[in-house]
Order: structure tokens, then sequence, then C-alpha cells
């Protein structure tokens, strides 16, 4: 078996059920945002991660929720978690902050309804409610992380597009104390 290819064609079948429409209400959001703070736990938060590093690269003013430095957020910011099940326990006082000040919230999951859907400004379903049936070989949300990630790629390649960005121009916002 090609497992590069099995994996490819699970995201393959994934992400072609997935609204991507919403790529571009979560641009007009962070445009709008004054500061967009981006968090998740476990493999998502690093998915969240890529994606916040992408953001800072075209120039926007991106916090990583819970490291030392993130300032509080406000009214006008914008609150960006990536959950699978839309109901991490440890993100939840996140989102109630958030909306507690005034901020955008959206949540990126494999599920419509949750805890988190139920207070979003936007919510992100990757899939569908029957995309993500155990598959050997893509443990323990593999197929929703890896989708996340392939989403919010097409999400930085929009941006791209549609901001003109170049590869020196984002490559100039890249950390240099690496």
């Amino acid at each position: 078996m090609d497992h590069q290819q099995f994996i490819l064609d699970n995201l393959k079948r994934i992400v072609d059920v997935t609204d991507k429409s919403k790529g571009a209400e979560l641009l007009k959001l962070v445009q709008g945002a004054g500061r967009t703070f981006i968090g998740g736990a476990g493999r998502s938060l690093l998915v969240s991660r890529f994606f916040a590093m992408r953001l800072m690269h075209a120039g926007y003013n991106v916090n990583m929720v819970g490291e030392v430095v993130t300032t509080a957020i406000k009214q006008g910011d914008l609150l960006i978690l990536v959950s699978g099940s839309g109901g991490t326990e440890t993100l939840l006082p996140f989102v109630k902050k958030a909306k507690s000040v005034g901020a955008k919230f959206c949540v990126i999951s494999m599920k419509k309804s949750s805890a988190m859907a139920d207070q979003a400004d936007l919510v992100i379903q990757i899939g569908q409610d029957d995309s993500f049936p155990l598959v050997k070989g893509m443990p323990m949300g593999s197929q929703f992380e890896l989708s996340a990630l392939v989403f919010l790629e097409g999400v930085i390649s929009q941006l791209i597009f549609d901001k003109n960005l170049t590869e020196e121009g984002m490559r100039a916002l890249h950390a240099n104390l690496e």
C-alpha cells in the first residue's frame, strides 16, 4: 500500500465536502479585527500555530493564546480556536472571556454544533458530520488535524492572491532570531 497516497485520498475526501466559502468569511473577520488571537490544544494547537505564523507573515497582528507575552483580548479583536470536538474543556474559558469583552469568536471544528459553535460568530466545519470514521493508519484525530491544516493553508493561499503578497514581502517578516 502507498501510505502517503492513502492519507492524501482521505484528506481529499474530507476537504472536498468542506464549505470553501467559509475561508473568505474567516479572512473578512481577520481583516476586520484589531488583533487576532489563535489557539488550540494538543495537535490542534500545532495546526493553529501554522495558521498564526502565516497570518503574521501576511502582516497581521497575531497572538498565540497562552504565551507569556500575549496581551489582553479586547472588543474589536478576534479569537480563533482549532478544536476537533468544539468542546475542549481547557479552551472553553477563552471563549467565555473573549465573548465577555466583545471580541468576535471563530471555531474550526469537525462539528457544526458544539459548546464552542453555539457561541461562535463563525463556525468552520471541516468535513461533514459523517466525514470522520475510524480509519486505520490515521489515528486519534489525524484526519481532522491534517484536513484543518489543508483548509487553513488554502485560506492563506487565497489571502496571498487577494492581497498580491510576495514571497519576498512575507519572508521579510519571518523571524530572524531563530
